[in-house]
């Protein structure tokens, strides 16, 4: 199957940013659900991969294209893995990422640990009842700060500080971040997983 289109099931800005440039060098038409007039899915489970593959189905259905859907968020080791899945409404509705980030700081005030990863699951289905879903994760480790740095990325990023570069997430250039992220590591993975898929047998 020559895949020259591709629907993101995603109205997040940031997500379809980082999605788009990192696909950019393969010459794939990228569109949004939002373009087509998609409204999102319900994302009633308590895992990513569960919420990824409904939101990939509801798009493939919707639109007819194969669709890439993207379920990712902040676990912290101190708050037992939350935000995880509830990420984007961690402090409610409506999502908002300054409300979020308030609510992150508040309630790691006196918590001495502050370790933190970033974990993506990326799913493609090819038609909405694809058996063989593509699936691929990543993780990325970094540690919870309580004054924010950086004017780039999106969500919790400016509070999110990679040990080993001494800055935030919020602080690296798009080509640095895309090449270490937990959205970079997982596109990779599921490029590899795609371009075996599509190799003659």
């Amino acid at each position: 199957m020559a895949l020259d289109r591709l629907l993101v099931a995603s109205s997040n800005a940031g997500k379809l940013r980082e999605i788009g440039e990192i696909l950019a060098p393969l010459r794939i038409q990228v569109l949004s659900q939002r373009e087509l007039g998609i409204p999102e899915a319900p994302e009633p489970h308590d895992t990513f991969v569960e919420n990824a593959l409904a939101k990939a189905r509801h798009a493939a259905a919707r639109s007819g294209l194969p669709a890439l859907a993207d379920d990712s968020g902040l676990c912290v080791d101190a708050l037992g893995g939350e935000p995880g899945v509830r990420s984007a409404r961690f402090a409610g509705e409506p999502k908002d990422d300054e409300r979020n980030n308030a609510h992150l700081v508040q309630v790691m005030r006196d918590r001495a640990q502050r370790s933190a990863h970033y974990y993506c699951v990326m799913v493609l289905v090819r038609h909405p009842k694809d058996p063989e879903p593509l699936i691929a994760e990543g993780r990325w480790y970094g540690e919870i700060i309580d004054t924010p740095r950086g004017a780039g990325g999106f969500g919790y990023d400016p509070y999110f500080l990679v040990p080993a570069l001494g800055r935030t997430a919020a602080e690296l250039q798009a080509a640095e971040k895309h090449a270490i992220s937990h959205r970079g590591q997982a596109m990779a993975r599921l490029l590899g997983l795609l371009d075996a898929a599509l190799s003659p047998r």
